[in-house]
Formats: structure tokens, sequence, C-alpha cells
């Protein structure tokens, strides 16, 4: 038996992996709202010159309209394609999702949501420094039509 503190808390994480092996990320208290997705967005651009294409889900968040808005604004820089509805085995980055849950908070269990967001992002820190275990997510039989 796991002794625990009773209490329930989270925390969300955002992220994005390329078949070349990077992997971006953000983890955040509070609600995944189009403000954060945006904010998520124009970090990512600053960080990557090339166009980028993301492979996303139909969250509401990613169909909103203050998004659509947004991503007119940068179609020249990034371009968002939609997974058919109820495909989660179909986005990469639910392999990176799925480690996180494993390795950083699976197998340590956090006192509270501080420790829980430094084990994630040290978790997803150390991946970065590893791009061959992000092109690993790319491998999987349904997701290989991405690894291209």
């Amino acid at each position: 038996m796991v002794p625990g503190t009773g209490q329930r808390f989270g925390c969300n994480m955002l992220s994005t992996v390329t078949n070349r092996g990077k992997l971006f990320f953000m983890v955040f208290r509070g609600r995944f709202t189009a403000g954060v997705l945006i904010g998520f967005l124009r970090r990512l651009l600053r960080q990557v010159e090339a166009r980028v294409f993301l492979i996303v889900d139909r969250h509401p968040v990613h169909r909103s309209k203050a998004l659509q808005k947004w991503l007119g604004k940068h179609a020249g820089r990034i371009r968002l394609f939609y997974l058919p509805p109820y495909s989660p085995e179909l986005n990469p980055d639910e392999r990176l999702n799925q480690d996180v849950k494993t390795n950083a908070v699976g197998r340590r269990r956090p006192a509270n949501q501080g420790e829980m967001m430094a084990s994630v992002r040290a978790y997803l820190r150390s991946t970065q420094r590893q791009p061959h275990i992000v092109r690993n997510y790319f491998r999987a039989g349904h997701v290989r039509y991405a690894a291209s």
C-alpha cells in the first residue's frame, strides 16, 4: 500500500512532438483555454523558424473562434490538421502523454501540485535532450503516417 495525502490535484500539459525528435511543451495550472493555447503557439513560433504543421484532435479549444481568428492572422507560419473524431491512437503526442503519466507521475506519488508540476517539467526536459525517444513515439503502427 502506498500512503497518500488524500488530496486530489493535477496539472495540465500542452506539448507537440516532431518526427525529427523535437519536443516543445508547457506545463500549467488552471483550465485549457484558447488563450492558453495561443500563448503556447506564440512561443512555439518564436522557437521554430520553419512553417509549422500541427496535427491536433478535435478538442473544443482547437476549434474555437478565438483560435481560428489567431490562426488566420498567422496563416503563413502555422497550419492545423484535425484528426478524425475519437481517434487518439492516431495522435503521436498521445504517446508522449502516456510516457509522462507512466514515468513522471506514476513512479512516485507527489505530495502536492507544485511537486507534481516540477516532476513533469523535469521529465519533459530530460526527454527533450533525448531526440531518439521522441522519434520512437512515431514508430507505432497507428502513427507511422506522421513519421515521414
